[in-house]
């Protein structure tokens, strides 16, 4: 595993947060490239970017924030802050913390709604932005299947275990993955308790929210954000078979955007592309690439 450093910092309602630090002052030289702000999806936390940071550390700077409830951050003592906008602010204090006044956001769903609305308020953060499997509509099927699962605690006796019932859950939208892929999502999606079960690494009640809702979504209409996007280069990821991301939604995306926007498409995959796809790889090598030619 490359090397990174843990950090932490406090939420504006006096919560400690944890992030990690892959390459920090040294990456990337002296040729003054933003950092990658990586923000991961709504169960999800800092380890989900490991095999982003694999490849790109030590090239690149990576931060990657495990949002407030989830992994080594503190849980909300009032679940109504687990909410785009609260994470918003979380991460706004992180940012002026490390004295980052720009980067380039790499968001996995819910991080992608996060990316929206630092587009809508921050537009001049952004040197590029990867929305991953995430747009302005969601859709209702694959809303109703996240519903199904946030919230609901589960335990294993085993690695192997986890990961089968992960398997069991997941293998319409990973269907390639082996036993030994299956683990290491595993162990980015669990903890060992004191007990020496193997449960979920996040508060349950990032649940409530949903409930009263009804979805992810982060504001009665994102599309007009779209604009905010104009003139930065941004990616958009969509699994062939994603339930949250429709085509539809995505090829406007990319028409309201207009120049600088690229849709990729990334085969077998459904919600959401776990970007170390060959295809995945690729969209984020261009994206950089044309980050670094400004």
């Amino acid at each position: 595993m490359s090397g990174y450093t843990d950090g932490f910092w406090w939420s504006p309602d006096g919560l400690r947060l944890h992030y990690r630090d892959y390459g920090g002052e040294e990456a990337g030289g002296n040729d003054g490239r933003p950092p990658l702000l990586c923000l991961p999806g709504l169960t999800r936390n800092a380890r989900d970017f490991e095999p982003l940071a694999e490849r790109l550390a030590g090239q690149w700077r990576l931060i990657c924030p495990d949002m407030r409830g989830r992994a080594e951050s503190a849980y909300a003592k009032d679940p109504m802050t687990y909410v785009p906008l609260t994470y918003l602010q979380d991460i706004g204090r992180l940012l002026a913390d490390l004295a980052v006044t720009r980067f380039v956001a790499i968001g996995t769903s819910l991080g992608g709604l996060i990316t929206m609305l630092i587009a809508a308020t921050h537009r001049e953060w952004l040197a590029g932005a990867l929305l991953n499997d995430v747009g302005p509509t969601l859709e209702e099927a694959g809303l109703a299947r996240i519903r199904t699962y946030v919230g609901i605690g589960q335990s294993h006796p085993s690695w192997v275990h986890a990961a089968r019932a992960l398997e069991e859950s997941n293998r319409d939208i990973y269907p390639a993955y082996d036993l030994e892929q299956w683990i290491a999502m595993a162990k980015r999606l669990y903890r060992l308790n004191s007990g020496g079960r193997i449960v979920l690494d996040y508060d349950m009640r990032v649940a409530e929210p949903l409930r009263l809702t009804g979805g992810e979504e982060a504001a009665p209409d994102m599309w007009p954000v779209m604009a905010a996007f104009r003139g930065i280069p941004t990616q958009i990821l969509r699994g062939e078979h994603s339930d949250l991301l429709s085509d539809a939604t995505a090829r406007r995306m990319v028409a309201e955007i207009g120049e600088g926007a690229e849709l990729t498409v990334v085969p077998r995959v459904g919600h959401a592309p776990a970007l170390d796809e060959p295809e995945s790889v690729a969209a984020v090598d261009r994206l950089l690439a044309r980050v670094l030619r400004g």
